[in-house]
């Protein structure tokens, strides 16, 4: 029987809060500038090219960092960790605020997304202690809720701070919620409560080979111009090698975590068949999503002839879905098998992808919006228990671990469906209808392979499947 098992209701509440304003921030500030980036090089008199490293830096950032700072979690505690992250993320958000040059906001972005590495890597390992076992279901999809929010909602942010103020103030908001998080987070966020795996250590070798690793994929697939909207990129050779070296890199990287008794590189979870075949099902599943999220708006524009507000309207039912849709499978979690609900979910997204890809020749907006809204139920009935089984099938002294990995998936999907995007462009052009259709249909594909890996579960999970583990 546990010893703990969760927070007393009046905890939970206050915990969450602070878990929610976290996350919500950092996945905010990773689109947030997007909209900004022409402002900000003509004001720093700089050139437009260099001034897409204001998100790149960020988000190469935390990309590298999620595995070692979850590492650190499982060794020094997920609230010291969280709460450094939120710390280093307000101080860099002001040091955005001032900064005078390209090269010195490029700096800042850096640490932000450091920071902002420290509050992903360890935020669901956190929900796992603040929630009982049976109730993990409900903070899972809470948590699954505001990323999906947070992550569509940046362009909108930013578009209504701009229209009344200069794209530092695009950050000044981080400031008072940075403050109110850590106050509030020193008071209300646990404990780690198990002791860390014997052999537990902290390599800067292991640190080195893994931002490199995952520093080289993404320059690479940024190359391909898919990330900065230059699309029809794909045949660069540069951008393809470096791909090639990361996934080089890579492969060393994972031959040396394999020796060791504490990875930092999860490969002793990725034994796990169902930690491996979640894994796998949230990778395709983000790749799907990619891959529409940037062939969707070059359908609605260009071949629909939709305004820039429409499109912008039109795809927003695919997220306010999803939020609709989260706390029921989070409810639904414990009563249905992951792998149930997983499988029905992707199949859902892959289908709704599917007729996308088939809308006719003039399609209302209702033929377009009831698809996107199918698509958004599937993502939200496959995420939350998705999650949830990722968190649960780690040991509890792995909690960290796990966590990183969520957000690992969700970058490493991401930047997958933005390498197979550019290689379709490559090949038929982003203002080609069939190419926005062939990548239609390969979304569908990927999320197809989403609903295999997640209905496998059932058989590597046993008579046992969906059942909890603390």
């Amino acid at each position: 029987m546990p010893v703990f098992d969760g927070l007393e209701p009046a905890a939970r509440a206050r915990a969450m809060l602070v878990i929610i304003l976290g996350i919500a921030v950092a996945v905010l500030d990773g689109t947030i500038v997007n909209l900004a980036l022409p402002g900000i090089a003509r004001e720093l008199n700089a050139d437009p090219a260099h001034a897409i490293w204001v998100v790149n830096a960020y988000q190469i950032a935390t990309l590298g960092m999620l595995l070692p700072l979850a590492s650190l979690g499982d060794l020094f505690g997920y609230r010291r960790v969280y709460l450094l992250g939120m710390a280093l993320f307000a101080l860099a958000s002001l040091g955005a605020i001032l900064a005078d040059s390209l090269g010195t906001l490029i700096a800042a972005r850096a640490i932000q997304g450091l920071g902002a590495a420290g509050i992903m890597s360890v935020n669901a390992a956190l929900v796992r202690l603040i929630y009982p076992a049976a109730g993990l279901g409900r903070g899972m999809a809470i948590n699954s809720m505001v990323v999906a929010t947070a992550s569509v909602a940046g362009p909108s942010v930013a578009a209504a701070i701009l229209s009344v103020a200069s794209w530092p103030w695009l950050f000044a908001l981080n400031l008072p919620l940075g403050a109110l998080v850590l106050v509030a987070g020193y008071a209300a966020l646990p404990q780690n409560r198990s002791a860390p795996a014997v052999g537990s250590r902290f390599s800067l070798t292991d640190v080195a080979f893994n931002v490199l690793m995952f520093s080289l994929i993404f320059i690479g697939a940024d190359r391909l111009g898919v990330r900065s909207g230059a699309a029809g990129q794909g045949t660069d050779p540069l951008a393809w090698g470096l791909l090639g070296a990361g996934v080089a890199v890579g492969v060393l990287y994972l031959l040396r975590q394999r020796t060791l008794a504490v990875p930092l590189f999860p490969v002793d979870l990725m034994r796990l068949p169902v930690f491996a075949l979640s894994m796998c099902a949230s990778v395709s599943a983000f790749a799907a999503q990619m891959l529409s999220y940037i062939a969707l708006p070059f359908l609605l524009l260009d071949h629909y002839g939709r305004s820039h507000l429409e499109a912008g309207l039109l795809i927003t039912a695919w997220p306010l879905a999803i939020v609709v849709v989260a706390p029921i499978a989070g409810r639904l979690i414990g009563r249905v098998p992951a792998s149930v609900l997983g499988g029905v979910g992707m199949g859902l997204m892959a289908l709704g992808l599917g007729l996308l890809a088939a809308l006719p020749a003039n399609p209302s907006n209702i033929d377009i919006v009831w698809r996107m809204a199918l698509c958004g139920i599937g993502f939200g009935l496959f995420q939350s228990p998705n999650n949830h089984t990722i968190v649960t099938t780690a040991p509890a002294h792995r909690s960290g671990a796990a966590s990183g990995m969520l957000g690992t998936a969700r970058l490493t999907g991401q930047t997958l469906g933005a390498v197979m995007l550019a290689g379709i462009f490559s090949l038929w052009g982003a203002h080609d209808a069939r190419g926005l259709t062939v990548a239609l249909a390969v979304a569908a594909v990927c999320a197809l392979l989403a609903a295999v890996f997640s209905t496998l579960r059932q058989r590597a999970a046993g008579p046992n499947a969906g059942s909890p583990s603390r």
